[in-house]
């Protein structure tokens, strides 16, 4: 893992306010904190030195002169809360992300790699990480060995020396998530090898395992994954815990699993919290409008969990988990001063956070922003391309037809495709996928997305690809123009009008306005989506998953229409004029 390898003169430095030659920088006197490995609450005092906790315990320095002195009776003091299973490009990116949860106590993210991967080169990639390093918050990530879809170029792009370069990152401290374990399973040495390199280099494997079965499970533990977070009963729980897993609870936009799980742990009596962890997974900006981790603790709480167990939930079990207990998740000497301030422990929003020795929050109000990072690398989408009558040809006899936000199977097309606009008396409409560079087209039918919406544009996709939608080729057209006027983002448009959108002007896929914004912006879209009939619970997951093929039963992807069970592509996709 990332050690931040204080210099020689630090740790003299360190030293000497132990030896009383010289003052800490803060002192937080009074103090009653969380004792991770005691798994009770301490008294005492807190020194710190820029960063890092010198010294936890009952004495005082002998030098105070130079000392913030942050009087913590009548709160109670936790670490930072860690989440272990972050997708830090849902419309928002990891610095705008990290400032939001920060001000609510989580102030370690351990990420999906699979964006900067995808669109950047690894050189370039890494400007990104070197740039988040030098923020006050965290920044983990996972190395993916797969793109979760269907890509024309997926084996230029991953290969054992793109992925090996960023598991030599000090930072990535897991390969994963394994959404093409079935490959794996049916023989795949090359992913295997992959896997075996991840583990030699002490990194963790995270499998990505939806109702899979005792002897699937077990084959995955014996090719090496250590963990997985897609448990959706107590019985999947019980069962991965039975092998050994790492056990990661979800609860999410699209899979709010979390209270559910542990009030049955609860009611069962299972003593088994210290091998939990917790996670939002990826969730979409407005499903955090009251919380990140602390909202999981407070789901914890509320379902009867002991406070102290809720706590390591969110902090040292993952810090453990993942071998960094020497930084994270633990007040006490040499660790990395990141400390929630809490009126008291049924409530885990904090009062005031610390990160990495600086303050984010105190006494109820944010007193610094992350600072901004540079995005430039993943430049504008610049779409160079316009779309015309000969591009809004739909006439498969088939279809995508959604059965949930994310799960989607074919069907039969029931009505004629052939003119320019559908009735709204049905859910069936148009759907496009256009290759961000123009150079083909899959067009189809999707069945189930909503009955009223005309025109729905969005660059904000899997692979960056553009998504049309709608009953109207001229509104889906009115669409698609006005987000390459914007130079990406999602639109919704109707009888020739703009009704909704969310600019996305970092590469298309990424918003670089403040979260709390976001959150508004999303609002208003899914209200928008929902007058018009869509009835599932989250639209921008949607898009997202159109194109995913770690989950059944068929997919629009760049390859084509692509059947997930059978491997293989029914349809393909079409080369523009």
């Amino acid at each position: 893992m990332q050690h931040p390898l204080w210099k020689i003169g630090e740790i003299r430095h360190q030293l000497s306010m132990i030896d009383g030659k010289t003052s800490p920088d803060k002192i937080i006197v009074n103090a009653t904190y969380l004792h991770s490995v005691l798994k009770k609450w301490v008294e005492g005092n807190i020194w710190i030195a820029k960063d890092r906790i010198v010294y936890a315990g009952p004495n005082m320095p002998a030098q105070t002169t130079d000392a913030e002195i942050i009087d913590a009776s009548g709160q109670v003091i936790v670490p930072g809360y860690i989440e272990p299973h972050v997708h830090p490009f849902q419309l928002y990116h990891p610095q705008t992300f990290a400032d939001y949860a920060a001000q609510l106590g989580t102030t370690t993210f351990l990420s999906d790699n699979l964006i900067l991967f995808l669109l950047l080169e690894n050189e370039k990639a890494f400007t990104i990480l070197d740039q988040l390093n030098k923020l006050p918050f965290s920044f983990y990530w996972w190395a993916r060995f797969d793109s979760q879809t269907e890509l024309e170029n997926e084996d230029e792009l991953f290969t054992t020396k793109s992925i090996g370069e960023w598991l030599d990152r000090p930072e990535v401290l897991m390969g994963g998530e394994l959404t093409a374990w079935p490959r794996l399973l049916a023989g795949d040495d090359q992913m295997l090898y992959w896997l075996q390199t991840a583990k030699s280099k002490g990194k963790k494997m995270e499998a990505h395992l939806p109702g899979a079965s005792d002897k699937t499970l077990a084959r995955m533990r014996l090719l090496g994954c250590d963990g997985d977070h897609e448990a959706m009963t107590l019985e999947e729980v019980e069962r991965r815990l039975l092998h050994g897993y790492a056990v990661t609870l979800r609860h999410s936009s699209i899979r709010p699993d979390l209270p559910h799980l542990l009030k049955e742990i609860v009611d069962k009596g299972l003593d088994v919290f210290d091998h939990l962890m917790m996670t939002t997974d990826g969730s979409t900006p407005s499903f955090h409008i009251d919380g990140v981790m602390d909202k999981c603790i407070q789901v914890a709480l509320d379902a009867g969990v002991k406070p102290i167990d809720a706590y390591q939930m969110a902090s040292y079990n993952v810090a453990r988990y993942y071998n960094m207990t020497s930084l994270h998740g633990f007040i006490a000497t040499g660790r990395l001063a990141s400390l929630n301030f809490l009126e008291n422990e049924r409530n885990p929003v904090p009062v005031s956070v610390l990160s990495k020795g600086e303050w984010l929050k105190k006494d109820g109000k944010q007193v610094q922003e992350l600072p901004k990072i540079d995005w430039s690398v993943l430049g504008e989408l610049d779409l160079t391309f316009d779309l015309d009558d000969g591009d809004f040809q739909f006439s498969m006899p088939f279809g995508i037809e959604m059965v949930n936000d994310v799960i989607t199977k074919p069907y039969s097309v029931s009505v004629y495709a052939g003119d320019s606009s559908l009735s709204s008396d049905h859910d069936e409409s148009y759907l496009m996928l256009v290759d961000r560079d123009g150079k083909w087209r899959v067009n189809t039918m999707i069945k189930g997305f909503a009955n009223s919406v005309q025109g729905f544009a969005s660059s904000y996709s899997n692979t960056g690809d553009i998504i049309l939608i709608g009953k109207n080729h001229q509104d889906m057209l009115v669409a698609f123009n006005e987000m390459k006027k914007m130079k990406g983002g999602i639109v919704l448009a109707e009888q020739g009008e703009v009704i909704a959108h969310i600019p996305l002007a970092i590469g298309g896929g990424l918003s670089n306005e403040k979260v709390e914004d976001l959150i508004e912006r999303e609002l208003t879209l899914k209200k928008a989506l929902s007058d018009r009939g869509y009835t599932h619970g989250d639209a921008i997951y949607t898009l997202l998953f159109l194109q995913s093929t770690h989950l059944p039963y068929v997919r629009i992807t760049q390859r084509g229409i692509y059947d997930v069970m059978k491997k293989s592509v029914l349809f393909p996709s079409f080369m523009r004029s």
